[in-house]
């Protein structure tokens, strides 16, 4: 049965296949703490990604003349590597970002860090495209618009290692999960907790709360707890995960006038091969093992 792995390539376990070089992108703050610019100078420099494809075969009408301005929830590891936003500079969806910047023929990309909350409610303004593990849903399909999926991601299940948490009692135990994600929606349509989960705005407080005993399991997708996981040094771990079906897709802002040509671009980076690269350098290294080998649980 289908685990985690990109839409375009195999399992995610496989060895680092190569190291991405340090292009040395000219790296700008924007005033606060939550966004940052990399200007390339309108060379093929985005921070250390490599990018490919065409520069300027797509043409986009951005909110920031010259710039892909990107929204996600961030710092995240193996997506958005660094320690706050404005020292990320690598990453799964970063470059993912800069290679259609690049597409766009963009010198700068912009990214800025938001609630993941508002954003799938449709509430977030003046950005160009979100790449924010979002799993694409009917339901955040009514207020905001997605491209097609470049990855797909089960539910994971993050405790600390030496944990007692079983697929037969997690039903009985102190359960958290993330605002606004579907893994919340899952925890209750489908475990239906005896105890009602505690929520948590983001993926940095959901760990923290399973670090300091607060829940007895955080759930969300795998993608992101196997990477807190292996951030933790082996004080957390990654026990079991369920099928849900879903998949993550880019979020346009509702009725987006690029969303043809970045769907475009996207389905480009699946068949040329960029997409298996970025997997295969940031996500197999920042999960630290095979999503393969983790139990496949069932709801019951």
């Amino acid at each position: 049965m289908r685990t985690v792995r990109s839409l375009a390539m195999p399992a995610l376990g496989v060895v680092l296949l190569a190291a991405l070089t340090a292009c040395g992108g000219a790296v700008s703050g924007e005033g606060d703490s939550t966004t940052h610019t990399t200007d390339s100078k309108g060379s093929r420099t985005y921070g250390q990604c490599k990018v490919t494809g065409v520069r300027g075969s797509i043409h986009l009408k951005t909110v920031q003349k010259d710039t892909l301005t990107v929204v996600g929830d961030l710092p995240s590891p193996g997506w958005w590597n660094g320690d706050t936003v404005a020292q990320i500079d690598n990453g799964y969806e970063y470059c993912m970002a800069a290679n259609l910047a690049y597409r766009a023929g963009l010198p700068k990309l912009t990214v800025r860090n938001v609630s993941f909350d508002a954003l799938v409610a449709g509430k977030t303004q003046n950005f160009d495209m979100a790449l924010a593990e979002i799993s694409i849903t009917d339901a955040r399909r009514k207020v905001v618009d997605f491209s097609a999926p470049y990855f797909a991601s089960n539910i994971g299940v993050l405790v600390k290692s030496g944990s007692k948490v079983t697929q037969d009692n997690i039903g009985d135990l102190q359960l958290g999960v993330k605002q606004g994600t579907t893994g919340a929606d899952f925890v209750n349509q489908h475990l239906h907790p005896k105890k009602q989960p505690k929520v948590f705005a983001g993926d940095v407080e959901l760990q923290a709360a399973v670090q300091a005993g607060q829940i007895d399991a955080a759930l969300t997708d795998v993608a992101i707890v196997l990477g807190k996981a292996h951030e933790s040094q082996g004080k957390l771990k990654v026990i079991g995960q369920f099928e849900t079906g879903e998949s993550y897709g880019a979020l346009y802002p509702k009725g987006s006038a690029n969303a043809s040509a970045l769907d475009g671009a996207i389905e480009s980076m699946k068949k040329d091969g960029t997409l298996d690269g970025l997997s295969s350098a940031f996500l197999a290294k920042a999960f630290g093992g095979d999503p393969e080998s983790i139990p496949l649980w069932s709801a019951k």
